[in-house]
């Protein structure tokens, strides 16, 4: 039985940033409203210029943006990481996460492997983890059933998600690499492993040999 981690602001511990990524199809969002609620953990604010959707109000934090104002942020130096994906700009604000780690919270980012990769090079202390599908068939099953986009955006889709593991497996910024082969089971080893991370206060490198 998983024990929930104390996330309760404190003055003298510094908070704990966690960084989560995966293909479009592995379950990553899910997860990561588990976790949100399960640790519990906030989630960093995304500026963004894509338009909003409907689930947009089931966990993560989004400002929604215009491409020249998020451009005038990147210059301003406003941006933790940011990058271009599927034609619109996606970037995690530096400041409210910075606020909230001073304040001794768990901060969660729902990332692509682009902004792990620069969140690492700013946090090296900070948790990567990467989620993967059972399989590439599961994947494409997945996308398919979800029915949000047309035959040549799915394709596309699955072709980077290849790219996208094999880029997280060689990159050494995700110490944590979990097969969703059920939602509960890969939530529960994910929280454990941000527990001992936390109680540690430190990361806990796992080789690829032992993924569940």
């Amino acid at each position: 039985m998983h024990e929930t981690t104390d996330s309760t602001p404190s003055p003298t511990r510094r908070g704990r940033l966690i960084f989560i990524s995966g293909p479009s199809g592995a379950g990553k969002s899910t997860i990561c409203r588990r976790l949100a609620e399960l640790l519990p953990a906030e989630f960093a604010v995304s500026a963004t210029t894509r338009p909003g959707k409907p689930q947009d109000a089931w966990g993560k934090r989004y400002l929604f943006v215009t491409e020249d104002n998020f451009k005038q942020r990147m210059e301003a130096g406003e941006f933790l990481e940011y990058a271009l994906v599927f034609g619109n700009w996606y970037g995690t604000l530096r400041q409210p996460v910075e606020e909230s780690l001073e304040q001794g919270r768990i901060v969660l980012l729902e990332i692509d492997v682009q902004g792990g990769i620069q969140v690492h090079k700013l946090f090296p202390a900070a948790l990567g983890v990467f989620i993967l599908p059972p399989s590439p068939e599961q994947l494409e099953k997945r996308l398919r059933d979800r029915g949000r986009d047309d035959e040549q955006t799915m394709l596309r889709r699955v072709t980077e998600a290849q790219q996208e593991v094999r880029v997280a497996q060689e990159c050494g910024s995700y110490s944590l690499m979990v097969i969703n082969q059920t939602l509960e089971k890969a939530v529960e080893e994910i929280a454990n492993h941000i527990q001992r991370y936390t109680i540690h206060n430190e990361t806990l490198p796992l080789p690829f040999g032992e993924r569940r």
